[in-house]
């Protein structure tokens, strides 16, 4: 069987899988790694809700989510003085916060300033830096793996990503479903069918096809936003049995999920965001369960290619920006709070005045948590990503 090109349906994702033959082991109590990709730039602030800044309620009249309030189950869920949790996530994610196995990284993400789903979410997966030219056939997890010993590699993705290209052979196991359409064209021939004689026939036939065409081109450009990658929604399903084979056998993964790219309508404490948001962390929850005690020795974080602009937009959405939130989560994470350098919530700090500015460079915070999960020394962290500096948040 061809490593490199494996492919299973979710339905054979199975504790006993097996590549040539040969059943990956590594010992119990290894520290394993999930990188969690979410396409299409997800917006952070209502994720983590900078709740103390006025600004923030002038900028987002319409989708900003109220301040820490008991009486009000919309309202964000205090951290601490400054920054709030989405409610959605107060069965999920929060007990996790409070056990102190979650940390938030706001003003996280990358130096490229392209604002484009390809490039940036490029850029991100080969780890490579942005004044040099980059070699797109090799990503940083692939050179991770590379140096370490006994680290069994998996993307959890239906075609291998460059996050993992470049070194040696890496499977790949695919987890997405079946989708339905976004327009139901039997519907609309009924529809057609109903006027079929009557004057109003080609008027009504002509506005399904308008329908129909723009149903497409929106679904066409989410879907290049994702790069096909799993829903909110399937990332729930499948959560669970991503940790069993972490569990079991593999000790780096990655996975990808879609859905993120909210130019219109994407609500607040309610809405298509939130209800993403609140899948995301039911199937981290999941995932931490199928762990069991290995959750102690496990590492997951959580990246998107940028954030989106501060202001919410005309349609009540929001545009492509660039400073995001991380999270790293883990049973041993020294979470319960919000880490790295920050910034007053206010206009004067936006970059462009539009965006979060980016503080915590990507590499330099993942060099870091690296270096202390394996022990890496300078060296072997400047394979991983070529001249950056890794910095130390002490998040294990």
């Amino acid at each position: 069987m061809n490593r490199r090109t494996f492919l299973a349906s979710s339905a054979a994702t199975v504790a006993t899988l097996t590549m040539g033959g040969r059943l990956f082991a590594a010992p119990v109590d290894t520290p394993r790694f999930l990188l969690v990709f979410l396409r299409g730039g997800y917006d952070c602030n209502s994720l983590l809700v900078p709740y103390a800044s006025d600004f923030y309620y002038q900028s987002r009249p319409n989708i900003a989510i109220a301040p820490p309030d008991a009486a009000n189950p919309l309202a964000a869920l205090r951290l601490d003085a400054n920054w709030g949790l989405t409610p959605v996530l107060h069965d999920s994610i929060k007990p996790m916060f409070e056990r102190r196995e979650v940390a938030f990284i706001p003003f996280a993400g990358t130096e490229d300033l392209s604002r484009s789903h390809f490039e940036t979410q490029d850029s991100i997966e080969s780890g490579q830096p942005l004044e040099e030219r980059r070699d797109f056939r090799s990503g940083f997890l692939a050179r991770l793996a590379a140096t370490l010993t006994g680290v069994q590699p998996m993307a959890f993705t239906d075609s291998l990503p460059l996050v993992f290209q470049g070194v040696g052979d890496v499977p790949n196991v695919s987890l997405k479903g079946t989708v339905k359409p976004t327009f139901d064209t039997r519907q609309a021939q009924i529809l057609s069918d109903m006027y079929r004689g009557q004057h109003l026939h080609d008027a009504v036939a002509e506005g399904l096809e308008l329908r129909q065409q723009v149903s497409r081109d929106l679904e066409a450009e989410m879907n290049k936003a994702n790069r096909g990658a799993v829903s909110a929604k399937g990332f729930e399903l499948e959560a669970q049995r991503i940790g069993t084979l972490m569990r079991d056998q593999f000790r780096l993964g990655f996975v990808d999920i879609g859905g993120w790219d909210t130019h219109v309508n994407q609500g607040g404490a309610q809405g298509v965001l939130s209800t993403n948001l609140d899948n995301l962390g039911r199937g981290i929850a999941a995932y931490s369960r199928a762990l069991g005690p290995q959750w102690k020795n496990t590492v997951v974080v959580v990246v998107s290619e940028f954030g989106r602009t501060f202001r919410e937009n005309g349609n009540r959405g929001t545009d492509h920006g660039h400073g995001t939130v991380y999270w790293v989560l883990g049973g041993s994470v020294r979470g319960g709070r919000i880490a790295g350098e920050q910034v007053r919530v206010e206009r004067a700090r936006l970059l462009q005045d539009r965006d979060y500015p980016v503080l915590t460079d990507y590499r330099a915070m993942l060099g870091g948590l690296f270096a202390r999960m394996w022990g890496l020394s300078p060296e072997r962290l400047q394979q991983v990503f070529p001249d950056a500096r890794p910095t130390d948040l002490a998040l294990v």
